[in-house]
């Protein structure tokens, strides 16, 4: 395991739009540029290597990290991913919009995020289950349920949570304590089945809301959503559920569209049965792609796949009057100013889709005293907790920073709290 240098992450374009963010904050906040530059750096990043050795016998080396980039709160708290293109650069962006997530949130917790430069798809079970044990065994010193704790992401699953646990249990000798390690773990092991849904359920709660505030409520309104893995799955189910008309999704295979509306049970059936959302054959469906998706004649539109969809480029194509972002870092911040002076709500990825890690937070708790709570009751206090804080951005941005996209109040919200933490703390 090697510590790397800021070098290595500073020129990554994720990361220097997620400064950006953050000196705009300041900015907003009144920060001095010595406080931006405490912050726009984790704590720790690391690097591990990670051979295995492949079915056919043969051994491939994988580079892994964990950035954990601000503690002020609580331990650091995020997901991990396996994705072929995972940078260092995107690793610190990801955990510093954890930070300021789990921090608007109101929950104990700082920012960490890790990834592991693969194509999961290309393993077998037995392979990604080697790749899993060897990359958590490698940054175990450096996690634990109250120093770093992390989740799911792109590509990784309750499964993968398991392994994680079982293999942090062995290492330590203690399998109680290793309970609180990991979220979203299967039920079996401690986990919640709420957490499975969380993400996708705060996302179209933040959209349920943004509706009632800007659009007139969420009943009859039209719904675009681009990504329909767990999160976009799940939003779409439950703002169908509330009387929203779902006319559009998409995964990696392309979009499917109806203007009447799209059967969601089924968009999921298809899905898992074929991995393929565009093999929908009901109704009057057609297949368009992933960027005709996002210019639809709709009223919300959710993206739920992953950042940098969202830019100059197409930003004034864009119908949609609200946005609630599922992914993390879907809107460039130069497409979310031409969006924002045609009147489009953004309801930004840390307010909208941090049901997931509030989830986490509960399931944690629920860890830590063993077992307290229903999925029931986990999803109701999921509700009041996402209602809650997106009534108090909005009416903090209305009030402030109107001039502005929401992002502001929310990021203004979470640095602030952040860096009082830094200060009572005597950090800074």
């Amino acid at each position: 395991m090697t510590e790397i240098p800021a070098a290595l992450y500073e020129n990554d374009p994720t990361y220097q739009m997620a400064v950006k963010q953050l000196r705009e904050a300041a900015k907003l906040l009144g920060l001095p540029d010595e406080i931006v530059e405490v912050l726009r750096h984790p704590e720790k990043l690391v690097q591990v290597k990670i051979p295995i050795r492949r079915d056919n016998g043969k051994i491939e080396v994988y580079l892994g990290w964990r950035s954990q980039h601000n503690s002020a709160l609580g331990p650091y708290k995020g997901g991990i991913r396996y994705r072929e293109d995972v940078t260092p650069g995107e690793v610190v962006a990801l955990s510093m919009w954890m930070t300021w997530k789990n921090s608007l949130a109101g929950i104990p917790y700082g920012g960490g995020k890790g990834g592991i430069r693969v194509n999961p798809k290309q393993l077998s079970q037995r392979e990604l289950e080697e790749l899993s044990r060897k990359y958590f065994a490698a940054i175990a010193k450096d996690i634990g349920p109250d120093v770093d704790i992390p989740a799911p992401d792109v590509y990784t699953n309750p499964q993968t949570m398991a392994w994680y646990y079982d293999e942090y249990a062995k290492i330590i000798g203690k399998p109680s304590y290793a309970w609180g390690v990991v979220t979203a773990k299967p039920v079996e092991i401690g986990g919640l089945y709420a957490r499975v849904v969380s993400t996708g359920y705060g996302t179209a709660l933040a959209a349920r809301e943004a509706a009632k505030r800007w659009i007139g409520g969420i009943e009859g309104k039209t719904v675009a959503i681009q990504g329909f893995g767990n999160v976009g799955q799940y939003a779409a189910k439950y703002l169908k559920e509330w009387g929203a008309i779902v006319v559009a999704v998409s995964d990696r295979s392309g979009a499917i569209y109806d203007p009447n509306g799209i059967d969601v049970e089924e968009a999921m059936r298809v899905k898992a049965e074929t991995r393929k959302v565009t093999n929908y054959k009901k109704g009057d469906v057609k297949i368009i792609s992933n960027e005709e998706l996002l210019e639809l004649p709709v009223d919300i539109l959710i993206p739920a796949a992953t950042e940098n969809v969202i830019t100059k480029a197409n930003a004034d194509r864009i119908k949609a009057k609200v946005i609630s972002e599922g992914a993390n870092g879907p809107t460039t911040p130069e497409a979310e100013e031409i969006l924002h002076k045609k009147g489009v709500m953004i309801v930004p990825d840390i307010l909208a889709n941090a049901g997931g890690v509030t989830m986490s937070w509960i399931e944690w708790c629920n860890n830590r005293m063993g077992g307290w709570l229903t999925d029931e009751e986990a999803l109701e206090r999921l509700d009041r907790i996402m209602t809650r804080n997106f009534n108090r951005v909005f009416d903090e941005w209305q009030k402030k920073y109107s001039e502005y996209p929401m992002r502001a109040a929310a990021y203004a919200i979470a640095v602030d709290r952040v860096v009082r933490a830094m200060k009572l703390r005597g950090w800074i």
